[in-house]
């Protein structure tokens, strides 16, 4: 007889690097604008490039996130990899821009939010900050957290990147 370890080992999920973020909001009219957010150290010793945007009042816009790891020839798509592991992250947006909301757009494959895609719907002119939060491993059942409220969500921040918006 042998002893044997008959338990399945599962490695740990290894955070990826994320340089750079772009959230690209297109409006019902066409009109595109694109903020962004690259930091290629990946630990802000160098400061980050951060791009805001204007948006036009009263108007919705469809919009994606696009996450890369561009210190990888070629630059690694990690939006694919958070697509593959829905269940294992969400993102969540706020905002201090008065009138402009964001909403999902996009489930995972249990019905839950995800975020990749969103609608963005703004109102009066105005300016203020939207952050957008990445989290993995979010509890997804609690309180709030599937309306898109991030205080119950537990987990870890992937990353959290604050775009400066003008609604004019």
């Amino acid at each position: 007889a042998s002893c044997g370890d008959d338990e399945d080992v599962t490695p740990p999920n290894e955070e990826e690097l994320i340089t750079t973020v772009e959230y690209t909001l297109t409006s019902l009219n066409g009109d595109i604008v694109t903020m962004s957010f690259q930091d290629l150290d990946g630990d802000g010793s160098n400061g980050a490039n951060i791009t805001g945007g204007t948006l036009t009042a009263n108007t919705t816009y469809n919009a994606s996130i696009l996450l890369l790891n561009e210190n990888e020839t070629p630059d690694e798509n990690i939006t694919l990899e958070v697509q593959e592991e829905d269940l294992e992250h969400q993102f969540f947006f706020s905002s201090t821009v008065s009138g402009l909301t964001i909403n999902y757009a996009d489930q995972d494959s249990e019905g839950n939010p995800l975020g990749i895609l969103s609608t963005v719907t703004t109102g009066d002119a105005g300016s203020g900050v939207v952050t957008i939060v990445l989290r993995h491993q979010p509890d997804k059942n609690a309180s709030g957290v599937a309306d898109g409220d991030i205080t119950n969500a537990g987990g870890e921040t992937d990353i959290e990147v604050s775009f400066d918006v003008t609604v004019q």
